[in-house]
């Protein structure tokens, strides 16, 4: 199967763009809102995310988190290799905020169950939203839902959704490849 090319560096930058401005109607000035990007790969997207809020509001005091979710996964225990965390930086309490929860694909929904868990630790939410870059509608094992969706793409398990960072990969850029598991 050839790869196949879904957002290129302009639609990436647009897609974070609509996003951001879709959470500016549903939130306005964040007053008690805050962003938890989901470690490892949601914190690029919801570093993307607070710096692109920032320049439109003109607001450099937006909360925003880093969340590891290594030791809350169903399956910690299952994978061959011991499993590395990452950092968790929560300098503030959930207790009664709007979070927006930020990852860059949603697939089967075990990572978000595990983020929704680790997220207590820290507080009560009054509400919780999901921002994923990429959603992939089929093959959900949850029933999680993503409330702002870059993409929504329809492919198959023996495919992967790739996404590229400029700050990792020199560019921003998604793919459909195939998965090297099956």
């Amino acid at each position: 199967m050839q790869p196949r090319l879904i957002l290129d560096s302009k639609k990436f930058q647009l897609t974070v763009t609509r996003l951001c401005h879709q959470l500016i109607e549903q939130h306005k000035d964040f007053h008690n809102t805050c962003i938890i990007g989901v470690q490892p790969r949601g914190v690029l997207l919801a570093e993307r995310v607070v710096k692109t809020l920032a320049q439109i509001l003109k607001k450099k005091d937006l909360e925003y988190g880093k969340l590891d979710i290594t030791f809350y996964r169903d399956d910690f225990r299952l994978k061959g290799k011991p499993m590395i965390a990452d950092e968790t930086s929560i300098a503030f309490s959930l207790e009664g905020k709007n979070i927006v929860l930020i990852d860059d694909v949603l697939y089967t929904g075990r990572t978000i169950r595990s983020a929704l868990d680790a997220m207590l630790d820290y507080g009560r939410p009054a509400d919780v939203e999901l921002l994923v870059l990429i959603d992939r509608r089929l093959q959900r094992h949850l029933p999680i839902q993503a409330k702002y969706a870059g993409k929504i793409i329809d492919s198959i398990a023996a495919e992967k959704v790739k996404v590229e960072w400029k700050e990792t990969d020199g560019h921003d850029k998604v793919w459909i490849v195939a998965d090297k598991n099956d």
